[in-house]
């Protein structure tokens, strides 16, 4: 959902790929239906390893829960590391409006981690 909606928020101003420390084998449907509820389509998405971007560069890497944290690999040069603590939706246990509710809720905390990140950026704020 945070590679989605930066795309969205930050356009062509960044490049922006999305992988896990242990990728899910496909991307959730609770994620794939609350973003489709603010006109992003990731249907056609697919989970990725953080290993399938081993040697290259990036100016930020982002993480958004503490395991992505601590497990996250190190990438060469000089990159700004950020952390976005944010829980899993996907642990709720009730698969239906519960855990739909959690994805929405999810969606729209890292929108706005998202909004300001594009903001302060553009400002010059994270260069």
């Amino acid at each position: 959902m945070a590679e989605a909606l930066l795309r969205f928020e930050g356009g062509d101003a960044f490049d922006v790929f999305s992988a896990g420390t242990n990728p899910a084998a496909n991307v959730r449907p609770e994620a794939v239906a609350v973003l489709q509820e603010i006109n992003i389509d990731i249907s056609a998405q697919h989970s990725k390893s953080v290993s399938e971007f081993a040697g290259q560069r990036f100016d930020f890497v982002i993480t958004v829960c503490d395991q992505a944290r601590e497990d996250c690999p190190v990438f060469a040069g000089e990159v700004t590391r950020l952390h976005w603590p944010f829980e899993d939706p996907a642990l709720v246990l009730d698969a239906g409006k519960e855990r739909l509710y959690a994805f929405r809720k999810l969606r729209d905390k890292i929108h706005s981690r998202v909004i300001v990140f594009v903001a302060e950026s553009a400002r010059g704020y994270l260069w």
